[in-house]
């Protein structure tokens, strides 16, 4: 675990790298929850029992959930990483820098989320059975727009997890009450219907740069939420087209029987205005509006992918040569480097026409560079005649104490350099079957070899001693 990218009131996220045992490694985001949180017996069971269920979704618009560690005190739940922002932090950052959201960026993000929920409320168990996630917690901080432009749900295991946690012992109701459904509110039933309620606040704060809920304190936020009528975002943003407009009122429906019925009709809505923007523009104006703070933490990335070294006992193989070099295969034998245990295969090529089949020798060798796993492809020539299998050490040292193999012979894409004093290049010796030359006198004791071939079945076949 390396340094925090954030903090928030449940949880810290730091940089992590996960490490394989045969030089596999990945940069993940880890999510350590608060001391306090996970002390509590129930928020325990019922965070991991809800952090498994999310690892059921698998979906390019929901944060995948990899593991979930419990060590002495605390949780860890460990999470792909991905560059980008909350919208949360680029909401504030373009109201700062007195940017208005393009329509076409906000809706685009809210199509993305859609489709995540519409994953997660379709996730089944190992045995095909519903699982019923609802997220109950859709709100921007819990949305992450990446710089390729693919907006991702986060925390799907917190956030219910914390739902079931809302209720304190005074019967007080915690959480994001402003991107709550009327229904949650209520303390009642929630199905899907309810995490297509918060993407519509989400979407309509995010068109009209505003918050739709304000309160002073949580009880007058809970009557607003349920009781104060909502403008439409054309109200607040009138360069909103009306068909955004008109959809995210209907999200906004306080009876859930008139809302969206799914979040993937909601998105099937969104995509056939035609009025969301393509991820490469999403991912620009996520770059754009985040600053110089995705760079500082591609720095702190690189600082760490840099000194990240492997679990296991693997050396670097010295390369053979680079990638320009690579020739034709004529006479040359094959080696691969690849993650996987070090053994060495003995395959025969097809013979060519006319020809006999070369041996190829596949080198299998476990390679780590900076942490992480490396394949390549590399030629080196073959002397003739064919060559024997290749064979590697079964224990490979490590990269620090393991001796400098010798330079292998060098490989260009043209014909390789002869010593001063060679003469020209000898191919392997192949023979193929010409048609006889005219006869000549038969020398002693070889009278057989007229003909010098045996006619079979219409076919000849060359006497090999007459050859």
């Amino acid at each position: 675990m390396h340094g925090e990218i954030a903090s928030g009131g449940m949880a810290v996220v730091h940089f992590g790298r996960l490490l394989g045992p045969v030089g596999f490694s990945r940069t993940v985001a880890i999510k350590r929850l608060h001391a306090h949180l996970a002390k509590d017996p129930g928020f325990r069971a019922m965070f991991l029992d809800e952090a498994r269920l999310a690892a059921r979704i698998r979906h390019p618009n929901v944060v995948p959930t990899l593991d979930v560690l419990e060590e002495d005190d605390a949780l860890y739940l460990v999470m792909d990483y991905v560059h980008g922002e909350s919208l949360d932090r680029l909401l504030r950052n373009a109201g700062r820098q007195g940017e208005v959201v393009p329509p076409a960026i906000a809706a685009g993000i809210a199509r993305d989320v859609l489709n995540g929920l519409h994953a997660a409320h379709e996730a089944t168990s190992e045995r095909g059975r519903p699982l019923g996630i609802v997220h109950r917690d859709v709100s921007p901080q819990n949305i992450l727009v990446g710089i390729d432009g693919q907006a991702r749900v986060l925390d799907f295991g917190v956030a219910k997890a914390q739902a079931r946690m809302q209720l304190t012992a005074e019967g007080q109701l915690k959480g994001k009450i402003a991107y709550m459904a009327p229904e949650q509110v209520d303390q009642t039933a929630l199905d899907r219907r309810a995490d297509v309620w918060s993407l519509s606040v989400v979407l309509w704060e995010a068109l009209t740069g505003k918050r739709l809920f304000v309160g002073d304190h949580p009880a007058q936020l809970m009557k607003v939420v349920l009781s104060q009528p909502i403008p439409s975002p054309r109200e607040i943003a009138p360069h909103v087209p009306e068909a955004l407009g008109t959809l995210v009122m209907r999200g906004l429906e306080r009876d859930r029987e008139a809302r969206f019925e799914s979040a993937e009709a909601m998105a099937l809505a969104i995509a056939a205005t035609g009025l969301s923007a393509p991820h490469h523009e999403i991912g620009a104006f996520a770059t754009r509006v985040s600053g110089d703070s995705l760079t500082k933490r591609a720095r702190v990335l690189a600082d760490i992918e840099a000194g990240a070294t492997s679990s296991g006992p693997f050396a670097l193989p010295r390369p053979v040569a680079p990638d320009a070099e690579l020739a034709a295969a004529d006479a040359r034998t094959l080696v691969a480097t690849s993650l996987t245990n070090a053994e060495t295969q003995r395959l025969e090529r097809p013979a060519a026409r006319g020809g006999r089949a070369r041996p190829l020798a596949f080198v299998a060798v476990a390679a780590v560079a900076g942490g992480l796993g490396a394949a390549a492809t590399v030629l080196i020539r073959t002397e003739p005649p064919a060559p024997a299998a290749l064979s590697v050490a079964p224990a490979i040292t490590p990269l620090a104490s393991a001796p400098e193999p010798p330079a292998p012979p060098p490989v260009s894409a043209e014909p390789p350099a002869l010593p001063p004093d060679a003469g020209p290049a000898k191919a392997p010796r192949t023979r193929a079957w010409k048609p006889p030359a005219p006869a000549k006198p038969a020398a002693a004791g070889r009278s057989d070899c007229v003909p010098p071939y045996i006619e079979k079945d219409g076919v000849r076949v060359p006497k090999l001693h007459c050859l």
